[in-house]
């Protein structure tokens, strides 16, 4: 196995371009539960990240054929910092170390963490992102409700 960079540049492009639509190559999951984490998953991808097709992997074949970490927060934000095999990983970071193309994941009720960012701008130390589910391009970090924030830093993307 060997360990490729994440294309910070790609997977922002992407963010952007589809941040106020969907891409039709992927299911939308708006209608069931929210399609965030999906988006997020995408832009990884663009990113060159490498499907883990191991059923606790990170993968999506279709609506029906997708790992949980591919739609699901908490199962994305596991996935990343726990990665050991093929696909992206990362590790906890302050948000003041994080990078365009980091993921931002925020807990908004006093449940569990339920929405996925992914940043696209930094600007005179001000985060903004974009996401899906309350679609947004650019938005300001700043401008969510939330309780607590995780920033993960995509350290790389595992290959053969």
């Amino acid at each position: 196995m060997k360990t490729i960079e994440y294309d910070r540049g790609k997977a922002v492009l992407y963010a952007k371009k589809w941040a106020l639509g969907a891409n039709p190559n992927f299911y939308h999951f708006g209608g069931i539960g929210g399609d965030c984490t999906n988006f997020v998953s995408q832009c990884l991808l663009a990113g060159e990240a490498v499907m883990n097709y191991n059923p606790l992997g990170w993968f999506y074949k279709s609506l029906f054929d997708r790992s949980a970490s591919w739609s699901g927060v908490e199962f994305l934000q596991n996935f990343l910092l726990s990665n050991s095999s093929v696909g992206p990983f990362g590790r906890e970071e302050r948000l003041e170390n994080l990078q365009l193309g980091d993921i931002i994941f925020l807990r908004q009720n006093k449940f569990r963490f339920n929405h996925s960012l992914i940043i696209t701008k930094i600007e005179n130390g001000q985060i903004f992102v974009c996401a899906h589910s309350d679609d947004s391009l650019d938005r300001p970090l700043s401008s969510y409700n939330f309780i607590e924030m995780q920033g993960v830093h995509i350290e790389g993307i595992r290959t053969f």
